[in-house]
């Protein structure tokens, strides 16, 4: 069953009637009819139309999303300079490092425009206007249609939409789905493709408390890096270019120096990826046991193999820090999330919720026809799972674990067309397209490293595998290798042209179909992903019930509850969370205060770690008690604070703004204690952990003496 684009669209419903200040992920563009009173009573000064408007600048147009959606950004110049997370930055710091110039662990300040570095794929997106198209999207939809024709029927009139908004513009338009396919809305937005690397803390700053402190309170990571946004000399997206100039933004933030205290307004907006909060029991169990588990379990073997390559020194620990950062932030999320799901007794929360709709439903016959079959048609999709444990093992430990398939299987074009064998054009187009990946994929790639995560996951994949999955070389393995793995990957490495930039590179030069039908590891490719379509075909069924049944669930919540505040899940469109700045108790006997100070960077010192190293510069400043205009009304520099924002992944550098529209921090984490949020928000334990704004002015100006970005934003005393 695959349920992941199916749950990214399930709601949350509100448990009072009215909407909970610091739960829910609002559009901005309906805040007028919803939530903006009540903003109010908290302490927000803004208009509806200051925040989003179209025909005037407003916040919106302050925020962008990095990489559609993987990350979110906030303009603060009218230069086009953006702050964003140093974790959403690090691809980009660690393809510009190297041995001789490691910007990653050193920082890196542009002094001058003619400095910044280019970023090809960069993108950022800003939102130019939603409108809510429900009433044309339904009008063509029946009940008695399959889910498939009615997503079909969806996809035909959202074109037909999509098409008529994008007109002759550069914009880019898309019908998007909310409630579980019960409202739909019309996103109109505009991406700009010359995005320049300006500033990155050193990692002791960016990165500092590495994986320990990931998910954890009380914090100290100036979690910030700084890009440019350049157009084209007419102001439109474009391509890189020395003659692009600095984008003018509609509308950047002013950054306030006042500071914040416990009960303060405060708002994020950004880009949220997904959350689940209106999963049943079932789909809580099984994110669980399945999702969360799977990951688990192949992530951890493969994170010790990427450790202990990046401890024998600075090339390896460049090559492969990306990788590593993103394969250990989900593993700790997982492991963090089953725990908060059971601690927070979840699962009987949901079956009370459940309960409660069925006890509605049958006080009525209309309802029961009408809804009746939502709950029994998820759970029987729900319990046919034994496809979707090979699915998800084989995702996580063979087509995203080692890196050698995936690359071989880019590679797949152009064996088609050379089976073809005239279709010559094609094929030197194909050549063209894989020599520009030969340098990125092994700039970043050790072959003695990746045939030990071969070795390792696939025997984690065959452990826990029912063998009618198994792809024909497990059997291979098995038989002729006896069960030995790592006899087997080194063979297949030995024999195979993809662990070596040179071989590939002769290759290329001279393609023939011959090599690539020879070649183990591109036909073990082909059997993988052979495999994962077999898998995700026989699942249709269940895929089916899962989008009928959400959907009639979701429709009979919105019903059974008319008086109530509903939200959307996200589904990384922009968003608007609201409520406060606050402290936290986690457990007996425990209080948190709801911000640290750079005492604690000092505290936690261990020197040469690479978690908690702390850079000399910072330490001449802090016992000089050097911290200028960038200091608390206590005298101290805050470095972090909590807030009750709700947030998830893709928020990761959206700004954390007050209730004049000036910015005081940027949103990077969220609790370890609340890991259940993303499907359950939990109200007495959920914070938002975000970098105070001082604490990156301090940083930029004291630490690294790039006055030339402070000269460039306004500044509120």
């Amino acid at each position: 069953m695959k349920i992941s684009k199916i749950i990214a669209f399930t709601i949350m419903l509100s448990l009072s009637n009215f909407a909970v200040a610091d739960e829910g992920m609002w559009l901005p563009s309906l805040l007028n009819k919803v939530n903006l009173n009540e903003m109010h009573q908290m302490g927000a000064t803004l208009s509806a139309e200051d925040i989003y408007s179209i025909n005037h600048s407003s916040l919106k147009d302050a925020v962008v999303a990095l990489d559609f959606g993987s990350c979110t950004g906030e303009l603060v110049s009218a230069e086009g300079l953006f702050l964003t997370n140093h974790h959403c930055g690090y691809g980009e710091i660690q393809k510009h490092s190297s041995e001789g110039n490691n910007i990653l662990r050193d920082g890196f300040w542009a002094k001058s425009k003619e400095d910044e570095l280019s970023n090809p794929g960069k993108k950022v997106t800003f939102l130019v206007r939603v409108e809510d198209v429900t009433e044309r999207v339904t009008a063509i939809l029946t009940n008695e249609m399959s889910e498939d024709t009615r997503q079909d029927s969806i996809k035909s009139v959202s074109a037909k939409i999509e098409k008529e908004a994008k007109g002759d513009t550069h914009f880019d338009a898309a019908v998007r789905s909310f409630f579980n396919s019960n409202r739909f809305y019309l996103f109109v937005t505009e991406t700009f493709k010359d995005v320049r690397l300006v500033a990155a803390p050193p990692h002791s700053i960016g990165k500092f408390g590495g994986d320990t402190d990931n998910w954890m309170w009380p914090r100290h990571t100036g979690d910030f890096s700084i890009f440019r946004i350049y157009t084209a000399p007419d102001g439109k997206p474009a391509e890189y270019s020395p003659d692009n100039v600095p984008l003018k933004p509609r509308h950047f933030l002013p950054i306030s120096l006042k500071g914040y205290k416990k009960g303060d307004f405060a708002m994020v907006m950004g880009y949220p990826g997904s959350t689940d909060r209106y999963l049943t029991a079932e789909g809580v169990e099984y994110t669980m046991k399945l999702v969360n588990n799977t990951r688990i379990k192949v992530r951890g073997p493969k994170l010790d193999i990427i450790s202990d390559y990046m401890a024998t020194g600075e090339k390896a620990t460049i090559q492969y820090a990306t990788k590593y950062a993103r394969s250990s932030n989900y593993y700790k999320y997982s492991i963090g999330q089953n725990r908060g799901l059971t601690n927070l007794k979840v699962v009987d929360k949901k079956r009370a919720i459940e309960q409660e709709f069925s006890n509605w439903l049958n006080q009525n016959e209309e309802r029961k026809a009408k809804y009746g079959q939502a709950l029994p048609m998820l759970n029987e999709a729900y319990a046919n799972v034994t496809d979707d444990v090979a699915i998800k093992y084989i995702d996580e430990a063979i087509l995203r674990g080692p890196d050698i398939f995936n690359y071989a299987h880019t590679f797949d074009a152009l064996y088609r067309n050379l089976q073809s064998g005239n279709n010559k054009v094609q094929i030197s187009t194909n050549v063209l397209s894989l020599y520009d990946r030969i340098q990125p994929f092994f700039k970043d790639y050790d072959a003695e490293t990746d045939c030990k995560q071969v070795a390792a996951l696939t025997k984690i994949y065959a452990d826990n595998v029912d063998p009618m999955y198994y792809p024909a070389f497990i059997a291979e393995i098995q038989t002729k290798y006896k069960g030995d793995y790592t006899a087997w990957a080194k063979k297949l490495f030995a024999k195979s042209i993809f662990d070596e930039e040179k071989k590939v590179e002769a290759f290329l030069a001279n393609p023939t179909l011959s090599v690539l039908e020879k070649d183990p590891v591109y036909q073990l490719s082909i059997q993988a992903f052979e495999m994962r379509s077999i898998l995700q075909s026989a699942n249709s069924a269940d895929n089916e019930k899962l989008g009928r049944g959400y959907r009639l669930y979701t429709a009979g919540l919105l019903e059974m509850n008319p008086e109530k505040g509903f939200y959307p899940n996200a589904n990384s469109t922009m968003r608007l969370t609201y409520g406060s700045v606050g402290d936290y108790s986690p457990r007996d006997a425990v209080h948190y205060n709801y911000f640290t100070t750079l005492n604690g960077y000092i505290e936690k010192e261990i020197p040469g770690d690479r978690e908690f190293n702390v850079w000399p510069r910072l330490k001449e400043l802090y016992y000089a008690n050097d911290y200028g205009q960038y200091a608390d009304a206590d005298g101290t520099l805050h470095t972090c604070f909590t807030s009750n924002n709700d947030i998830t992944g893709g928020n990761s550098g959206s700004p954390v703004i007050n209730g004049n529209g000036e910015l005081i921090g940027i949103a990077f984490d969220g609790n370890w204690e609340a890991m259940s949020g993303d499907i359950a928000f939990e109200p007495e334990l959920q914070k938002c952990i975000n970098v105070d704004i001082r604490f990156v002015l301090w940083v930029i100006d004291k630490f690294a003496g790039a006055t030339n970005l402070i000269d460039e934003m306004t500044l509120i005393k």
